[in-house]
């Protein structure tokens, strides 16, 4: 837990100098995208989860809240409790339930506010790192943030790149 927070599950497959490899099992969440340049997503995902759902459900905050960029959008999604198994309709539509695949990601973490110039920074620190370990990420980047704006000390933000990985690697 984060902040009192529950916090998405993985497991660490294995920890390497500069990152962590991990297996993180399917999670329930809600996904906002909008054009790059808006910053319309945190809002719309915060109303949604304060109630704006065909249950008029609140539904408790969890971390981290993940944040990525891919062809002109900025994609945005919470983490859904795992006790709501049957997670209500959002009442916006642009606002979709969205269910992440069980899969291997390689993680390296830093503090601090997070901005493009410290995600670059570290997106490129890992991308060398693993390609060092002989790791090939697939796809785009994702940007993990587990703190509130609100939180000045000790702040956690991650990059993570899935990754093929078996059990023989």
């Amino acid at each position: 837990m984060i902040q009192g927070y529950e916090t998405q599950p993985y497991q660490v497959i294995k920890k390497y100098d500069r990152f962590e490899l991990r297996y993180y099992p399917p999670a329930q969440m809600v996904t906002a995208e909008s054009p790059l340049g808006s910053n319309q997503n945190f809002n719309l995902l915060f109303q949604y989860i304060s109630g704006a759902n065909a249950d008029n459900l609140k539904i408790p905050m969890t971390t981290p809240v993940h944040m990525s960029q891919n062809s002109g959008q900025k994609k945005m999604s919470f983490v859904l409790p795992k006790q709501l198994t049957e997670p209500p309709l959002p009442k916006n539509q642009r606002v979709q339930l969205t269910q992440s695949k069980a899969t291997y990601f390689v993680a390296i973490q830093y503090g601090g506010y997070s901005n493009s110039t410290k995600t670059a920074y570290y997106t490129d620190a890992l991308k060398k790192a693993l390609l060092e370990e002989g790791f090939k990420p697939l796809g785009t980047p994702i940007n993990l943030g587990y703190n509130s704006p609100y939180k000045f000390f000790n702040r956690r933000n991650e990059i993570l790149f899935e990754v093929d990985f078996s059990e023989s690697n």
